[in-house]
C-alpha cells in the first residue's frame, strides 16, 4: 500500500523541497511538488492523491487555507503540516483545519517516514473496519462505511474523523470510551492539543444527534466519553 502511495508535497523552500521530494521517491512514493498554495491546489485538482504534506507559511495561499480547501474537495485525504511554527495555537489551528499530523522543523527524515507510514496504514485500517458497519441509535441510523448519519429524515455526511469517532462510541455504547484510546486510534497520538481538537468533533456529533432524545454523548470528566442510548 505505502509503496504505491501518491503524495502531494507543497513546500516553498527550494532546497528543502527538492531534498524531501527525492527522499519520498527514494522511499518508493510518487511525490508531486508544488511551491506555493495556489499551485498546490491546482495540482491537487488535477490528480488523485493518497496524502498531502503542506508547509504552513506558503506564498499566495497559506497551508491552513489550502488544507481547508482540500478538505472541501476530499474529506478523507490525510494531511500532514510541515512547518517551522511550533506555537501551540498554530497546532490547534492545524488540527481544526483537518490535519492528521503536525511536524515541526527541524525533524529527522526517519521520523517523517515513520509518520507517513503510520498515517497511511491507519487510514487503510479504518476503511477496512468501517465496511458494512451500520449502527442503530434510537431512531437514528449510522452507516459507518459511507460516512452517513440519518436522523429524523435528515441525512448528515460525516467527515472521516467524525465517523471514526462515532464508530468507536457505538462500539462502546453505554460504556466508557477512554480519551486516550480514541486519540490514539483516530489521531495516532494522545497529545493534549490534539485532545482539544477531539472535543470539537464531540461537539459536532452532539449537534448532529440533538434531535434524538434517546441518544446522548456524556463527558466523563478527565476520563473519556460515553454514548448513552435508551432502549425501547
Amino acid at each position: 500500500m505505502s509503496q504505491k502511495a501518491k503524495i502531494l508535497l507543497v513546500e516553498d523552500d527550494p532546497g528543502l523541497s527538492m531534498v524531501l521530494q527525492d527522499y519520498l521517491e527514494l522511499l518508493g512514493y510518487e511525490a508531486i511538488l508544488a511551491t506555493d498554495g495556489e499551485q498546490g491546489l491546482n495540482k491537487f485538482s488535477e490528480s488523485a492523491f493518497d496524502l498531502c504534506i503542506l508547509d504552513v507559511m506558503l506564498p499566495k495561499k497559506d497551508g491552513f487555507t489550502l488544507a481547508t480547501e482540500i478538505r472541501s474537495l476530499n474529506e478523507r485525504l490525510p494531511i500532514i503540516f510541515l512547518t517551522a511554527r511550533g506555537h501551540n495555537d498554530d497546532r490547534v489551528t492545524g488540527f481544526k483545519a483537518g490535519c492528521d499530523d503536525y511536524i515541526t522543523k527541524p525533524f529527522s527524515s526517519e521520523e517523517l517516514a515513520l509518520r507517513i507510514e503510520a498515517i497511511l496504514k491507519r487510514c487503510m485500517n479504518q476503511a477496512m473496519r468501517s465496511r458494512s458497519e451500520v449502527f442503530e441509535l434510537g431512531s437514528c441510523r449510522f452507516d459507518a462505511s459511507n460516512l452517513l448519519l440519518h436522523c429524523n429524515g435528515v441525512e448528515q455526511k460525516l467527515t472521516p474523523k467524525e465517523a471514526a469517532l462515532l464508530r468507536l462510541l457505538c462500539l462502546n455504547k453505554n460504556n466508557l470510551l477512554p480519551r486516550d484510546q480514541a486519540l490514539t486510534e483516530i489521531w495516532g497520538d494522545a497529545d493534549y492539543f490534539i485532545g482539544r481538537s477531539m472535543d470539537v468533533f464531540i461537539a459536532r456529533l452532539r449537534k448532529y444527534l440533538r434531535h434524538e432524545p434517546a441518544v446522548s454523548i456524556t463527558n466523563v470528566h478527565g476520563t473519556g466519553f460515553k454514548l448513552e442510548v435508551k432502549e425501547g
